[in-house]
């Protein structure tokens, strides 16, 4: 249950704009939406049809019309869409549609730029505490990754016995006073595969109870406005790659260079660096890289407001046009939607959404059974749509929207993927879509596009024997 992500950026990129004249059984007069949508004589154009797809890239977005009279709250995220022509409009002039946000963020082509100082890492880390409106008292850590982040926090923390940390279980587990031995909570803010959004009030009730407490924010804080001050937690991993933690708290059971203040050598005596965040920092950060996060977080301050709004509208959009699809033979449906859905849809800037802004799904033959991930993977990138297949790193998330815990629970101690794909008779995984920041409707106007595509008998044989050809090219 790996990952894969399709990308029109191979060795099938020069035919992307082919196939996408084959996108749908139906014509886009069906959709009552139209869309310019390159074609092969584009090839052909000289350097000043180049000089007007530079332009057409700022002109008002396709769709537009659409958007605005079944979505008109949409029409209060426009900063958003010159967001996109001004740093994202690499997008529209390649023809790339980027529905991977879960995966990792596209850069602002305005943040693109060098910028060296000996101060620079405070700045970062400034930036950091003012971004989640940190209270004093916070101290920004940065590690490799947010994986690092959680591993730091679970390694340094001084348990005494073993503690359960598990949401079912957490009354029962409780602390019996303040002299009780230490004990964590931990909670994902979101998933990155079902799109569930735990309450955030699980942690200030967990931190009544005596918990130590840490989110996993790595999903919901590219789209979400969170603050500290309104919801403390002693630690928290987020998804560039950060970590707030409870330092004084923690009690790192080994040093490294730079982390300490006095080595005892020979000897056992060590004293830390005072420094909390030399600390947990082995060796020098990479400072060079430091400004992007100052930058970053200022630039994103400006838009993240009005992003719930946009993304609940496109969502919404999403989901109908997908479940309203069906095989052109047999009627049936050509996507099974497995991740959550919104309960209500947004209406004004500030709100929050109940979900994230994935949609996790397989994709299904008219028959019933499901299509191949690799395939609808290969399919993807032929049409220029990037996307993502597997399990997203989350195995039990990915175990329990597809229905396999009984699966789960009978396999042997040796088992490989292959195994396991063999007894279950097909891959396993999905297919995610994840809407961003520079996300609008021509994203989605595609993405159903190329899912009608899978509904069409001609269009979807013709692409599984090119499929099947580039299988049989890669064995030889």
């Amino acid at each position: 249950m790996g990952n894969h992500h399709s990308s029109s950026l191979d060795a099938h990129h020069h035919h992307s704009r082919s196939t996408a004249k084959l996108l749908g059984c139906t014509s886009a007069d069906a959709f009552e939406i139209h869309l310019d949508v390159p074609h092969d004589h584009d090839h052909e154009s000289t350097t000043a049809a180049s000089d007007h797809d530079e332009k057409r890239s700022f002109d008002p977005p396709p769709l537009y019309a659409y958007s605005a009279s079944a979505f008109p709250e949409y029409q209060l995220t426009w900063i958003l869409d010159a967001l996109r022509r001004s740093d994202f409009s690499r997008l529209d002039r390649s023809g790339e549609t980027y529905v991977d946000y879960m995966g990792g963020s596209l850069y602002p082509e305005s943040l693109i730029r060098s910028k060296l100082s000996s101060a620079c890492a405070n700045e970062a880390r400034e930036a950091v505490l003012s971004f989640f409106r940190a209270p004093p008292g916070y101290t920004v850590v940065f590690t490799a990754n947010a994986t690092g982040a959680l591993k730091l926090v679970g390694e340094s923390f001084p348990f005494s016995e073993p503690v359960a940390t598990c949401l079912a279980i957490l009354h029962r587990n409780r602390p019996k006073n303040r002299h009780a031995s230490p004990s964590l909570f931990a909670l994902t803010g979101q998933s990155n595969i079902s799109n569930s959004k735990n309450s955030l009030s699980l942690i200030k009730y967990a931190a009544s109870q005596g918990f130590h407490t840490v989110l996993d924010a790595a999903a919901v804080a590219p789209t979400s406005v969170f603050s500290l001050s309104e919801t403390p937690v002693d630690a928290m991993a987020i998804s560039f790659y950060k970590m707030f933690d409870f330092l004084a708290k923690l009690e790192r059971p080994w040093f490294a260079g730079g982390t300490v203040d006095v080595v005892q050598a020979p000897g056992n005596i060590v004293t830390m660096t005072s420094e909390m965040h030399e600390r947990f920092e082995d060796g020098t950060i990479n400072y060079l890289n430091l400004p992007a996060i100052t930058d970053g977080l200022r630039f994103l301050s400006a838009y993240l407001p009005f992003l719930p709004l946009r993304l609940s509208c496109l969502m919404h959009h999403l989901l109908g046009s997908l479940t309203a699809l069906q095989h052109d033979t047999t009627g049936t449906p050509i996507v099974r939607i497995l991740s959550r859905t919104p309960l209500r849809r947004l209406r004004a800037v500030g709100e929050q959404s109940d979900t994230g802004s994935v949609v996790s799904l397989i994709f299904l033959f008219p028959s019933g059974e499901m299509v191949p991930n690799t395939f609808i993977e290969y399919a993807a990138a032929r049409s220029s749509i990037s996307l993502r297949t597997g399990c997203m790193c989350n195995p039990g998330g990915a175990a329990s929207i597809l229905g396999l815990r009984d699966a789960m629970a009978a396999l042997p101690s040796d088992v490989t993927l292959a195994a396991f794909e063999k007894h279950m008779g097909h891959e396993l995984g999905v297919v995610r879509i994840s809407l961003g920041l520079a996300s609008d409707f021509r994203d989605v106007y595609r993405v159903v596009r190329f899912a009608e595509t899978i509904g069409c008998k001609g269009a979807r044989d013709a692409l599984w024997e090119q499929w099947l050809g580039s299988k049989a090219g890669e064995a030889m």
